[in-house]
Protein backbone atom coordinates (compact mmCIF):
# COMPACT_ATOMS: atom_id res chain seq x y z
CA UNK A 1 0.00 0.00 0.00
CA UNK A 2 2.96 2.24 0.85
CA UNK A 3 4.51 1.56 -2.37
CA UNK A 4 1.15 2.27 -4.19
CA UNK A 5 0.84 6.02 -2.42
CA UNK A 6 3.97 6.87 -3.14
CA UNK A 7 3.40 6.23 -6.91
CA UNK A 8 0.42 8.28 -6.99
CA UNK A 9 2.41 10.93 -4.80
CA UNK A 10 4.66 11.45 -8.36
CA UNK A 11 1.57 11.13 -10.50
CA UNK A 12 0.22 14.33 -8.90
CA UNK A 13 3.44 16.49 -8.40
CA UNK A 14 2.89 18.94 -10.69
CA UNK A 15 -0.86 19.28 -9.73
CA UNK A 16 -0.18 22.05 -6.89
CA UNK A 17 -2.97 24.30 -5.49
CA UNK A 18 -4.45 27.38 -7.75
CA UNK A 19 -4.77 29.90 -5.39
CA UNK A 20 -7.37 31.45 -7.42
CA UNK A 21 -9.53 28.36 -6.85
CA UNK A 22 -11.13 27.20 -3.74
CA UNK A 23 -8.89 25.06 -1.53
CA UNK A 24 -10.81 22.28 -0.28
CA UNK A 25 -10.21 20.91 3.07
CA UNK A 26 -10.61 17.21 3.92
CA UNK A 27 -11.90 15.83 7.10
CA UNK A 28 -13.01 12.64 8.43
CA UNK A 29 -16.02 14.15 10.18
CA UNK A 30 -16.21 11.07 12.83
CA UNK A 31 -13.90 12.05 15.73
CA UNK A 32 -15.52 14.39 18.33
CA UNK A 33 -14.33 16.60 19.09
CA UNK A 34 -12.06 16.98 16.24
CA UNK A 35 -14.36 16.65 13.57
CA UNK A 36 -18.01 15.31 13.33
CA UNK A 37 -21.29 15.64 11.64
CA UNK A 38 -24.04 17.50 13.84
CA UNK A 39 -27.95 17.13 13.26
CA UNK A 40 -28.35 19.37 10.14
CA UNK A 41 -25.68 17.71 8.23
CA UNK A 42 -22.63 19.98 7.96
CA UNK A 43 -19.39 19.32 9.43
CA UNK A 44 -18.40 20.88 13.16
CA UNK A 45 -15.49 20.51 15.98
CA UNK A 46 -12.35 21.61 16.85
CA UNK A 47 -11.11 21.27 13.33
CA UNK A 48 -13.66 22.99 11.71
CA UNK A 49 -13.41 26.18 14.02
CA UNK A 50 -9.80 26.29 13.43
CA UNK A 51 -9.93 25.50 9.39
CA UNK A 52 -11.84 28.31 9.12
CA UNK A 53 -10.37 30.84 10.81
CA UNK A 54 -6.69 29.95 9.50
CA UNK A 55 -8.39 30.28 5.77
CA UNK A 56 -10.32 33.62 7.16
CA UNK A 57 -6.43 34.75 7.48
CA UNK A 58 -4.34 32.89 5.04
CA UNK A 59 -7.02 35.16 2.80
CA UNK A 60 -8.07 31.63 1.09
CA UNK A 61 -11.77 30.33 0.07
CA UNK A 62 -12.26 27.07 1.57
CA UNK A 63 -14.94 24.18 1.42
CA UNK A 64 -15.11 20.92 3.31
CA UNK A 65 -14.67 17.76 2.08
CA UNK A 66 -15.81 14.03 3.81
CA UNK A 67 -13.44 11.59 3.45
CA UNK A 68 -13.40 8.25 5.50
CA UNK A 69 -10.02 8.10 7.46
CA UNK A 70 -8.83 4.64 5.96
CA UNK A 71 -8.16 6.65 2.37
CA UNK A 72 -7.72 10.07 3.34
CA UNK A 73 -3.93 10.42 2.98
CA UNK A 74 -4.50 8.31 -0.54
CA UNK A 75 -7.21 10.58 -1.66
CA UNK A 76 -5.19 13.62 -0.79
CA UNK A 77 -2.35 12.49 -2.60
CA UNK A 78 -4.75 12.34 -5.87
CA UNK A 79 -6.14 15.43 -5.47
CA UNK A 80 -9.46 15.21 -4.71
CA UNK A 81 -8.80 17.71 -2.10
CA UNK A 82 -5.73 19.73 -0.93
CA UNK A 83 -5.53 19.39 3.01
CA UNK A 84 -6.19 17.13 5.66
CA UNK A 85 -7.24 18.49 8.78
CA UNK A 86 -8.63 15.45 10.90
CA UNK A 87 -6.71 14.81 13.71
CA UNK A 88 -3.71 13.33 12.47
CA UNK A 89 -0.64 13.07 14.02
CA UNK A 90 2.58 13.97 12.28
CA UNK A 91 4.77 11.09 12.14
CA UNK A 92 7.77 10.39 10.34
CA UNK A 93 5.88 7.21 8.41
CA UNK A 94 3.18 9.60 7.08
CA UNK A 95 5.76 12.48 6.31
CA UNK A 96 7.36 10.02 4.02
CA UNK A 97 4.02 10.38 1.57
CA UNK A 98 2.67 13.94 2.46
CA UNK A 99 4.10 17.31 3.88
CA UNK A 100 2.86 18.76 7.43
CA UNK A 101 2.45 22.36 8.50
CA UNK A 102 3.71 22.73 12.22
CA UNK A 103 1.30 21.42 14.88
CA UNK A 104 -1.68 23.15 15.77
CA UNK A 105 -2.36 21.24 18.75
CA UNK A 106 -0.04 19.21 21.09
CA UNK A 107 -0.23 15.55 21.32
CA UNK A 108 -3.44 14.06 23.12
CA UNK A 109 -2.80 11.40 25.57
CA UNK A 110 -4.42 8.04 24.10
CA UNK A 111 -6.63 5.93 26.51
CA UNK A 112 -8.09 2.73 26.58
CA UNK A 113 -12.62 2.27 27.20
CA UNK A 114 -12.82 -0.44 28.75
CA UNK A 115 -16.81 -2.45 29.66
CA UNK A 116 -17.25 -1.61 33.20
CA UNK A 117 -15.79 -4.18 35.66
CA UNK A 118 -12.80 -4.55 32.93
CA UNK A 119 -9.29 -4.18 34.97
CA UNK A 120 -6.13 -2.75 33.65
CA UNK A 121 -5.39 -6.35 32.21
CA UNK A 122 -7.34 -6.14 29.23
CA UNK A 123 -4.50 -4.07 27.71
CA UNK A 124 -2.57 -7.16 27.51
CA UNK A 125 -5.78 -8.96 25.55
CA UNK A 126 -7.69 -8.15 22.80
CA UNK A 127 -7.38 -4.24 21.55
CA UNK A 128 -9.68 -2.75 19.41
CA UNK A 129 -8.37 0.65 17.36
CA UNK A 130 -9.25 2.12 14.20
CA UNK A 131 -7.10 1.08 11.22
CA UNK A 132 -4.27 3.47 10.08
CA UNK A 133 -4.03 5.55 13.24
CA UNK A 134 -1.01 5.29 15.71
CA UNK A 135 -3.27 3.84 18.21
CA UNK A 136 -3.27 0.91 16.29
CA UNK A 137 0.88 0.71 15.44
CA UNK A 138 1.22 0.68 18.90
CA UNK A 139 -1.29 -1.93 19.89
CA UNK A 140 0.61 -3.79 16.98
CA UNK A 141 3.70 -3.81 19.10
CA UNK A 142 2.48 -4.51 22.32
CA UNK A 143 1.86 -7.79 23.97
CA UNK A 144 -1.76 -7.64 22.95
CA UNK A 145 -3.87 -8.59 19.72
CA UNK A 146 -4.83 -6.29 17.65
CA UNK A 147 -8.20 -6.01 15.70
CA UNK A 148 -8.90 -3.27 13.27
CA UNK A 149 -11.53 -1.40 12.13
CA UNK A 150 -12.33 1.22 9.74
CA UNK A 151 -14.13 3.93 12.08
CA UNK A 152 -14.35 4.62 15.54
CA UNK A 153 -17.26 4.03 15.95
CA UNK A 154 -17.09 0.22 14.71
CA UNK A 155 -14.23 0.30 17.43
CA UNK A 156 -16.56 1.22 20.39
CA UNK A 157 -19.24 -1.08 19.01
CA UNK A 158 -16.20 -4.28 19.49
CA UNK A 159 -16.08 -3.60 23.05
CA UNK A 160 -19.61 -3.48 23.73
CA UNK A 161 -20.56 -7.03 21.80
CA UNK A 162 -17.37 -8.50 23.61
CA UNK A 163 -15.17 -8.62 20.36
CA UNK A 164 -12.31 -6.74 21.83
CA UNK A 165 -11.90 -6.43 25.89
CA UNK A 166 -11.01 -2.58 25.39
CA UNK A 167 -10.69 0.04 22.26
CA UNK A 168 -7.01 2.07 22.50
CA UNK A 169 -8.20 5.98 21.23
CA UNK A 170 -7.21 9.53 22.12
CA UNK A 171 -8.32 10.27 25.40
CA UNK A 172 -10.51 13.08 24.07
CA UNK A 173 -12.54 11.24 21.87
CA UNK A 174 -13.57 8.51 24.57
CA UNK A 175 -13.80 10.37 27.90
CA UNK A 176 -17.11 11.90 26.57
CA UNK A 177 -18.10 8.25 25.27
CA UNK A 178 -17.42 6.81 29.17
CA UNK A 179 -19.25 9.56 30.75
CA UNK A 180 -22.15 9.44 28.86
CA UNK A 181 -22.35 5.71 28.95
CA UNK A 182 -24.87 5.63 31.99
CA UNK A 183 -21.81 3.75 33.59
CA UNK A 184 -21.87 0.77 31.14
CA UNK A 185 -18.17 1.79 29.73
CA UNK A 186 -15.08 3.07 31.57
CA UNK A 187 -11.54 4.11 30.78
CA UNK A 188 -8.78 1.90 32.13
CA UNK A 189 -5.60 3.27 33.98
CA UNK A 190 -2.92 3.58 31.26
CA UNK A 191 -2.83 6.95 29.46
CA UNK A 192 0.52 6.30 26.83
CA UNK A 193 1.35 9.03 24.60
CA UNK A 194 1.64 8.00 21.24
CA UNK A 195 2.93 10.26 17.87
CA UNK A 196 3.75 13.83 18.21
CA UNK A 197 1.38 16.94 17.42
CA UNK A 198 -1.48 17.21 15.01
CA UNK A 199 -0.80 19.22 11.81
CA UNK A 200 -2.39 19.98 8.40
CA UNK A 201 -1.42 17.57 5.83
CA UNK A 202 -0.85 19.14 1.98
CA UNK A 203 0.64 17.53 -0.94
CA UNK A 204 4.74 17.84 -1.09
CA UNK A 205 4.27 20.15 -4.03
CA UNK A 206 2.02 22.31 -2.69
CA UNK A 207 4.69 24.39 -0.49
CA UNK A 208 2.84 27.97 -1.38
CA UNK A 209 -0.37 26.22 0.68
CA UNK A 210 2.11 25.07 3.51
CA UNK A 211 3.63 28.59 3.91
CA UNK A 212 0.15 30.24 4.11
CA UNK A 213 -0.91 27.57 6.31
CA UNK A 214 1.65 27.83 8.72
CA UNK A 215 2.24 31.69 8.23
CA UNK A 216 -2.00 31.53 9.55
CA UNK A 217 -1.02 29.18 12.07
CA UNK A 218 1.67 31.54 13.71
CA UNK A 219 -1.24 33.97 13.94
CA UNK A 220 -3.70 31.72 15.46
CA UNK A 221 -0.94 30.94 18.64
CA UNK A 222 0.49 34.81 18.61
CA UNK A 223 -2.71 36.45 19.37
CA UNK A 224 -4.03 33.34 21.77
CA UNK A 225 -7.09 32.26 19.21
CA UNK A 226 -5.73 28.80 19.04
CA UNK A 227 -5.58 28.33 23.17
CA UNK A 228 -8.52 29.75 23.38
CA UNK A 229 -10.46 27.22 20.80
CA UNK A 230 -8.14 24.42 22.25
CA UNK A 231 -9.84 25.32 26.02
CA UNK A 232 -13.51 25.00 24.19
CA UNK A 233 -13.43 21.62 22.63
CA UNK A 234 -10.60 19.98 25.11
CA UNK A 235 -12.18 21.16 28.57
CA UNK A 236 -10.39 18.29 30.35
CA UNK A 237 -7.17 18.78 29.12
CA UNK A 238 -6.15 21.73 31.57
CA UNK A 239 -2.38 20.97 31.09
CA UNK A 240 -2.57 22.02 27.05
CA UNK A 241 -5.14 25.00 27.31
CA UNK A 242 -1.85 27.31 27.12
CA UNK A 243 0.73 25.42 25.20
CA UNK A 244 1.12 27.69 22.85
Amino acid sequence: MKKLILGAAIAVMSAGVAFADTVRMGTEGAYPPYNFVDDNGEIVGFERDLGDELCKRAGLECTWVKNDWDSIIPNLVSGNYDTIIAGMSITAERDEVIDFTQEYKPADPSAYLAVAGTDDSAIDGIVAAQVNTVQSGFVAKSSATLVEFATPDETIAAVKSGEADAVLADYSYLAPIAAESGGELILLSPRPFIGGGVGMGIRESDTELKDKMNAAIDSVKADGTLNALLAKWFPEETSIHSAY
